[in-house]
């Protein structure tokens, strides 16, 4: 029988909090239950930034709209699919964490980094004085987490992590949610 995973959010997650999460939009809820889905279908016990990255691509028009959309979006999904056969089978054998801090204990159903990239999308949302954080916000702070699974698929698809960095900041300064939009092309090396 495979493992649930659990439905907590992040390492400050308090059991009596209502869900959904009030510091997440409702589409990043959504988000986020659609990466716990796909953790589970692929039989990890845990949700890790791949997870997280794949569902942001795969339902978040404005984090398509960073990459540019098209071509670039299209051959990130298909590595992230890959992660069933590639990936996904050497991933299974360990745990997702930057090494940067003891692992994070209370998270069940989460890789220590993934919730560290949670907690961080939340953190970008109050900065930019947003109440809840975005989709955005979440992939802001995977890129910003160079020990993650997800940024090991952005490299193997050729993505530049400076650039695409680059993209959300202009985006936040031009009050452009969807980081960036306008600033055209895809985010390439």
């Amino acid at each position: 029988m495979q493992p649930r995973i659990p439905r907590q959010f992040a390492a400050g997650h308090d059991r009596n909090r209502a869900e959904p999460d009030a510091r997440l939009t409702d589409e990043l809820t959504a988000v986020i239950a659609g990466a716990r889905r796909r953790a589970l279908r692929d039989g990890d016990r845990q949700i890790d930034t791949a997870h997280l990255l794949h569902t942001l691509l795969e339902s978040d028009s404005e984090v398509r709209a960073v990459f540019g959309g098209g071509p670039q979006v299209a051959r990130l999904l298909g590595y992230l699919v890959q992660r069933s056969i590639g990936y996904g089978l050497r991933w299974q054998s360990g745990v997702e964490d930057s090494g940067a801090v003891p692992v994070l204990v209370g998270v069940a159903g989460w890789s220590p980094l993934a919730a560290e990239v949670l907690e961080d999308a939340c953190g970008r949302a109050g900065r930019r004085g947003a109440g809840r954080a975005c989709g955005v916000d979440l992939l802001a702070a995977i890129v910003a987490a160079p020990a993650s699974r997800a940024v090991e698929v952005l490299g193997r698809a050729g993505v530049d992590r400076e650039h695409l960095s680059e993209r959300m900041r202009i985006g936040e300064r031009g009050g452009n949610g969807a980081g960036g939009r306008g600033a055209g092309g895809g985010v390439t090396r």
